[in-house]
This record gives structure tokens, C-alpha cells and sequence, in this order.
């Protein structure tokens, strides 16, 4: 079993003046809970606390005060109290391939295939070779972004159904069976 390199102790950390100050100020501010724990952290490890201290007070784990620390060391505070940058991961399909899937879809499904699954289409791209390898949430995002929704049946409109039917005066159209007369014409109360 390989054992883990044991990390640098944290060298400890003091604030600069005007930063213990812009910390004082950021403090009282309206902040995030992730800014105002950042804040927080920074100042205790000013104050000579430990990681794990900091990390008990501050309801947080010990590596994110080391991260926290080490990126103020690095950089200073205005970058301390920011989220680090994330990674964008690669593309899994270019313009083409994506065009060309779309089409796919947007065509009949295969030949005894009531319709177009996210699982079927996957199988078919590689069959047909249009991408060499793709997982199901790379089709179903593909599909949610051109808000394609293959595997559902399109709605019939019921000829019954004439809500958003009007006559050239603007009034409703009346009923095939309502009568013409009116219910309670003529009476009056006795």
C-alpha cells in the first residue's frame, strides 16, 4: 500500500495592515456565507489559530482553510475570498457531429421502432458512425439544448376541443347541441 506524501506544515499566516482593514470592512458588508467564512478564516489564522481550529469554528473542513490560506499567501486577499477558477472540460462532439444528430433524430425512427429513445440513438451514431464513442448524457443534453423531445408523441388536436375558436364578430361559437332558446326566458318570479 502506498503511502500518501505527507503535506508542508502550514507556515501560518500574517495580514497586512490595509488587508486586516479591507476584512474589517468586507465583514460588515452584506457577503455570501461562502465570502463571510473566507473572511473569517482569514482573520483567525491572523489571530494565530490553527486549521483545524479555524476549520471547527467556521463550520468547515481543514483543507479548505489550508486552500483558503496557501491562496492568500499566493496571490493576497481579494483572491483569497473568491472561488478558484473551475475547468472547462472539452467538447465531446463539434458542430457537425451535433448537426448531424439532429438530423438524425428529427427523421423517422429505424425500421421496427415506434420512436427515438436517448439509448437507440446513442446505438445508432455509433452504427452509423457518425460519432466514434458517446455516452447517453452527451445525446441528452445534446437533445435538451434543441429541446428535441423525440421520444413523445406529438399532440393531437381533438376537433371537439375549439376553446380558441371565435366567429368573424368575436363571440364564441355556440355549441353543436345547446338549444336556441334560453333556460328561464319569459318567467318571472311569483
Amino acid at each position: 500500500m502506498r503511502r500518501k506524501k505527507p503535506r508542508p506544515r502550514f507556515p501560518g499566516l500574517k495580514l497586512k495592515d490595509e488587508d486586516r482593514e479591507l476584512l474589517r470592512r468586507k465583514a460588515r458588508e452584506r457577503q455570501t456565507e461562502r465570502t463571510w467564512k473566507r473572511i473569517r478564516m482569514l482573520q483567525m489564522l491572523d489571530e494565530g489559530k490553527s486549521l483545524a481550529a479555524t476549520a471547527a469554528a467556521v463550520g468547515s473542513a481543514v483543507p479548505s482553510v489550508r486552500r483558503v490560506g496557501e491562496r492568500y499567501l499566493a496571490a493576497g486577499v481579494e483572491v483569497a475570498l473568491k472561488d478558484a477558477k473551475r475547468p472547462i472540460p472539452p467538447r465531446k462532439l463539434d458542430a457537425r457531429q451535433e448537426a448531424a444528430i439532429v438530423a438524425m433524430v428529427c427523421g423517422p425512427p429505424p425500421e421496427g421502432r415506434a420512436r427515438w429513445t436517448i439509448m437507440l440513438i446513442v446505438e445508432e451514431c455509433m452504427k452509423r458512425k457518425l460519432v466514434e464513442q458517446v455516452g447517453r448524457e452527451t445525446i441528452r443534453v445534446l437533445l435538451k439544448n434543441h429541446a428535441l423531445k423525440p421520444w413523445r408523441e406529438k399532440n393531437v388536436v381533438r376537433s371537439t376541443d375549439r376553446r380558441g375558436v371565435r366567429r368573424t364578430d368575436g363571440r364564441r361559437p355556440r355549441h353543436p347541441g345547446a338549444t336556441s332558446r334560453r333556460v328561464g326566458a319569459g318567467r318571472r318570479p311569483g
